[in-house]
């Protein structure tokens, strides 16, 4: 069974950083689509950045490129998302997400209809 375990939430203050993990377990393969997503209260859940496992590809919504970087570790199957110069309306719940379908051809996005594997979500949350 597929399970993703996302770690590394918590609170900090305005320009501070936080480290994101996503542990995949259940799943072998190397090749696949891992995003992260974020909610706020009374938003809908946004794509933050993406990355194709099996490659280089990435990609990061315009609110935080510059300041998140997502990276991947294939042998402990393990996304990372090392989040900067935070701002208070980067607060949300982050979840991860992999599309394990197949057929990205190698790109992967922040669209939540193509992620058919979630975690339960970690808080962050930042002040002013």
């Amino acid at each position: 069974q597929v399970q993703l375990q996302e770690s590394g939430g918590g609170s900090v203050q305005s320009g501070g950083s936080l480290r994101l993990s996503c542990e995949v377990s259940g799943y072998t393969y190397s090749s696949y689509c891992m995003g992260w997503f974020r909610q706020a209260p009374g938003k809908e859940r946004e794509g933050v950045a993406a990355i194709y496992t099996g490659g280089s590809f990435t990609w990061y919504a315009d609110s935080v490129k510059g300041r998140f970087t997502i990276s991947q570790d294939n042998a402990k199957n393990t996304s990372y998302l090392q989040m900067n110069s935070l701002k208070p309306e980067d607060t949300a719940m982050y979840y991860c997400a992999a599309d394990l379908d197949g057929g990205s051809g190698g790109y992967c996005y922040g669209l939540v209809y193509e992620y058919n594997y979630w975690g339960q979500g970690t808080q962050v949350t930042v002040s002013s």
